[in-house]
C-alpha cells in the first residue's frame, strides 16, 4: 500500500487516482480537508492526520501496510514565518522518521521548480546547479531546504529518496482564485461571464495540468528502478498566454478576450522545466496540451466549484 500525504489537496488527490490506476492500494491523509473528490470516492483509504503528531503518524502503520511514501502535505504561510517553518519541518521529519522506520521502498516528496530562480537558461533541468538566490516566498524557501533534509534523512537507511521538483500545476480541486497560478482565475472570469484582466499574449513558461502531474508522480513512485534521486515533474513545453485565450475562445464562442502585446519584462524566453530525465525513466509523457487540459477543466468546472 502507498501513502500520499496531503492526499486530498489538487496534487495529492490526482497522484493518488493515478496510483489506483496502476493498481495500487492507497491510503490517503487529510488533516482539514474532509471532501474527497468523485475521482477518489471508493476508491482510497482516507486516513484523518495532524503529520505534526509523530506518535499518531507512526501509529499509521498498525493499520496499513505501508511499502512507499509520498510526502506532499503543507501548509500556506500566515504572518509568522517560524510557525510555517517549524510545522511544515515537523512534518517533514515525521515523514522521514517513519520512512526509516516502516523500511519503505521509495520516499517521495514534494520540492519546487522554484529552486532554480537564479539560473539565467530557459530550459531548467535537474544537472544545473542550484544558485544561491533572493527566493520570492516562504514556500520556495521551505522547499529549497527539502531537498538536503530529505536526501541526508534517508543516506544509508535503504530508503531511496525521490525529490520531485514540481513546476507550475494548475487544474481541478485548485483554488479558483489561486494566488499561485493565474489560469484558474482567468478561466474562472470568463466562466463568469466577464472579461478577464488582459494578459500579456507571449508570457507564460512552465505549466502542467493537475492529472498529468500525478501521472508523472505515481510513475516515479511506482517505477521498478529509478537512476536519479532528483526528478522535474510538469509537461516538460513551455506555453503561452496567447495559447491560453486561444483555448478558452475555441470551446466559448463570442468570447472577448484582449491581450497586451509581447511580455510584461520584455523580449526573452519563458523558463520550463525539462522532463527529459522523467521520460527516459518512467516513459511518461504528458497527455494534455493547453487546449485538452483548457477543455477538461472547463467540463469540470460545469459540475464542481473547484
Amino acid at each position: 500500500m502507498i501513502l500520499v500525504t496531503g492526499g486530498l489537496g489538487m496534487i495529492g488527490a490526482h497522484t493518488a487516482r493515478a496510483l489506483v490506476d496502476l493498481g495500487h492500494e492507497v491510503v490517503v491523509t487529510t488533516h482539514r480537508r474532509t471532501e474527497v473528490p468523485s475521482f477518489l470516492a471508493g476508491r482510497v483509504t482516507v486516513e484523518p492526520l495532524d503529520v505534526t503528531d509523530r506518535d499518531a503518524f507512526l501509529a499509521l502503520a498498525g493499520r496499513h501496510d505501508i511499502s512507499d511514501i509520498v510526502h506532499l502535505a503543507g501548509s500556506i504561510p500566515g504572518d509568522d514565518p517560524l510557525g510555517f517553518f517549524r510545522t511544515d519541518t515537523t512534518g517533514l521529519l515525521n515523514a522521514l522518521d517513519a520512512a526509516r522506520t516502516w523500511g519503505v521502498r521509495r520516499f517521495a516528496v514534494a520540492s519546487s521548480l522554484g529552486v532554480y530562480i537564479g539560473r539565467t537558461e530557459s530550459r531548467w533541468h535537474e544537472e544545473l546547479a542550484l544558485p544561491a538566490a533572493d527566493l520570492p516566498h516562504l514556500i520556495i524557501a521551505f522547499k529549497k531546504a527539502v531537498e538536503p533534509l530529505t536526501t541526508h534523512s534517508l543516506q544509508g537507511s535503504g530508503v531511496q529518496p525521490v525529490v520531485l521538483r514540481i513546476g507550475s500545476i494548475w487544474g481541478p480541486l485548485m483554488d479558483p482564485e489561486s494566488p499561485f497560478n493565474h489560469i484558474p482565475p482567468y478561466i474562472s472570469a470568463a466562466l463568469r461571464g466577464e472579461e478577464p484582466q488582459p494578459l500579456y499574449a507571449d508570457d507564460g513558461g512552465d505549466s502542467c495540468y493537475a492529472p498529468d502531474a500525478g501521472r508523472a508522480i505515481a510513475l516515479l513512485t511506482t517505477a521498478e528502478t529509478l537512476r536519479h534521486n532528483t526528478y522535474n515533474v510538469s509537461s516538460g513545453r513551455p506555453f503561452t498566454n496567447r495559447a491560453l485565450a486561444e483555448a478558452l475562445k475555441a470551446i466559448t464562442p463570442g468570447l472577448r478576450l484582449d491581450l497586451l502585446p509581447g511580455r510584461q519584462t520584455g523580449p526573452g524566453d519563458n523558463p520550463y522545466l525539462d522532463i527529459t530525465r522523467l521520460t527516459h525513466d518512467t516513459g511518461f509523457a504528458p497527455a494534455f496540451d493547453i487546449a485538452k487540459a483548457v477543455a477538461d477543466y472547463v467540463a469540470w468546472r460545469a459540475e464542481n466549484p473547484r
